[in-house]
């Protein structure tokens, strides 16, 4: 979820770019975002990066889980197979009534360093993305000024960056008190021998979290991160009813 510089090859572009530019009014003068009427750009993935803000409500619909390597990011699942998003019908809308995370209605904009020595972030989008044409839609730019959609985006990109931020926090703070731990989580279905059992995902560990020392537990409470904590560790028992949503997409009538 971290910004990242404008057009770098050597940089990884976040789920979902392929191609990120700035927006501005000199090459993009007449250009317009028009409405998204898919989610299609989502399919091809089962973990969706969410932040800190976004807990409490993501996890009445999704498991949160967090990923692997150094530096892991909150995840909330949306399928249990690479590349199978179970939210997303075949017509491309995102199931009714279902929490869509921040980080997919931001696409296609995004905050970005345009040179990996800027201190600043601007609005980019991805150039690829079939929203943002030349003279159609809501215009982005009146003359050389930012239109009221572009404004309102880029304080949506802001306060994105800003949960970003109080995100990172939570995760350093998670890794100093070592209380992540490999995850895995057994499923045992009625009239089926062997159990499902999904890994490939980090957890919070609840005898570490309950052997903290007083002093670290109040400071958690104190300062929220306990609730977030909780939260995502209610959460896991969903990933049993996303198991059991997988097993209807993959059934075969008859």
């Amino acid at each position: 979820m971290a910004s990242i510089p404008a057009n770098t090859p050597e940089q990884t572009l976040p789920l979902f770019y392929k191609s990120v530019v700035p927006l501005s009014s000199q090459f993009h003068p007449n250009h317009g975002l028009k409405q998204r009427d898919n989610l299609a750009f989502t399919r091809k993935t089962h973990a969706i990066p969410i932040t800190v803000d976004e807990f409490v409500i993501a996890q009445r619909h999704y498991p949160i889980v967090f990923g692997l390597g150094e530096n892991p990011a909150p995840l909330a699942l949306v399928g249990l197979e690479e590349g199978n998003n179970l939210y997303l019908g075949a017509d491309d809308q995102w199931e009714a009534g279902q929490y869509v995370p921040a980080f997919v209605r931001r696409y296609p904009f995004m905050l970005a360093r345009l040179s990996p020595t800027s201190e600043e972030l601007s609005l980019c989008f991805d150039d690829s993305s079939d929203q943002i044409v030349a003279d159609e839609g809501d215009r982005l730019f009146d003359g050389t000024d930012a239109s009221e959609t572009t404004k309102n985006i880029l304080t949506f990109c802001e306060q994105f960056e800003q949960a970003v931020f109080r995100t990172r926090s939570f995760m350093e703070e998670l890794t100093k008190l070592d209380l992540l731990m490999d995850g895995e989580v057994t499923i045992q279905r009625p009239g089926v021998a062997d159990p499902a059992i999904y890994r490939g995902f980090r957890m919070v560990a609840e005898d570490k979290l309950q052997g903290l020392r007083g002093d670290q537990s109040r400071k958690m409470v104190q300062s929220g991160m306990m609730g977030l904590v909780y939260a995502h560790l209610f959460s896991l028992s969903l990933i049993s009813g996303l198991f059991e949503k997988q097993v209807a997409a993959t059934t075969v009538p008859g």
